[in-house]
């Protein structure tokens, strides 16, 4: 009886940065539980790609090409979300991250333009998507939102501040969202991975050398990957969380929790 409490069975989630990295392996974690899933990306052949594998898990999947940084183009992408499944019941706010073609770069030589395309690179849009998604559970009353935060969110990141301090303000964000939503039953968490092993990470950790290097400070001892990740997004969206809200969940294998004198 309580494991049926875990499963998002005909759900329908929305996941943003769904192309690739951590938000395909939420997005196909959510298709594994049970879930219909809408990927949003900006390059269609990841995001055709990433619903090609949601449908072979047996699940409806609908691939939309969306910069979630655009309000007009959320605004399309929802309409046609509900034209297709006339609902939505959870959402991920994963789109974002920390270019390492432009990092790292310290406070004191960071452009203006370098700040501001980091900044609403990974902030701006988890304020869009959840506004105009939030109104629709908000008509449901009922609904679970999930943002991407960062272990940098809570600690100092030298030479990647504009990143961290997106995360931090996500972090907020999530708690001011749970306590505006939760009247409507609905439910918003945030997720804060440590050093997650990706496609656009491996650009830091090109060689087995460096991963392991990368790995030293992790108690656990190795890098995360995307499927280290999707089992706590789907716990979050599930029933089983159903009395959990604003709150900001680490996955890091420890990365961080030793503080050294």
């Amino acid at each position: 009886m309580i494991m049926e409490k875990f499963a998002l069975t005909d759900k329908v989630a929305v996941v943003t940065g769904a192309g690739r990295g951590i938000g395909r392996g939420i997005a196909l974690g959510f298709a594994d539980a049970g879930a219909d899933v809408v990927v949003l990306a900006r390059t269609t052949a990841d995001i055709e790609d990433a619903a090609a594998e949601i449908r072979k898990l047996g699940r409806k999947a609908l691939a939309l090409p969306t910069d979630v940084r655009a309000p007009e183009q959320v605004e399309k992408a929802m309409q046609r979300t509900m034209e297709e499944f006339g609902r939505i019941d959870i959402l991920v706010n994963n789109a974002g991250g920390a270019s390492a073609g432009v990092f790292p770069s310290p406070v004191t030589e960071m452009s203006e333009e370098l700040w501001d395309d980091i900044i609403r690179g990974n902030l701006k849009h988890v304020f869009l998507v959840s506004k105009v998604v939030a109104n629709v559970m908000v008509e449901q009353k009922a609904g679970a939102i999930v943002n991407m935060s960062s272990l940098f969110g809570r600690t100092a990141a030298p030479m990647f501040a504009p990143y961290a301090a997106a995360k931090a303000a996500i972090m907020s964000f999530t708690q001011t969202l749970a306590y505006e939503l939760a009247p409507h039953n609905i439910r918003v968490n945030a997720i804060a991975p440590g050093k997650i092993l990706t496609s656009s990470t491996g650009m830091l950790w090109t060689t087995l050398e460096s991963q392991v290097e990368a790995a030293k400070d992790i108690q656990l001892g190795r890098l995360g990957y995307p499927e280290d990740v999707a089992p706590l997004a789907v716990f979050l969206a599930s029933d089983a969380a159903g009395y959990i809200t604003g709150q900001t969940f680490d996955v890091n294998g420890g990365w961080g929790a030793l503080v050294l004198l």
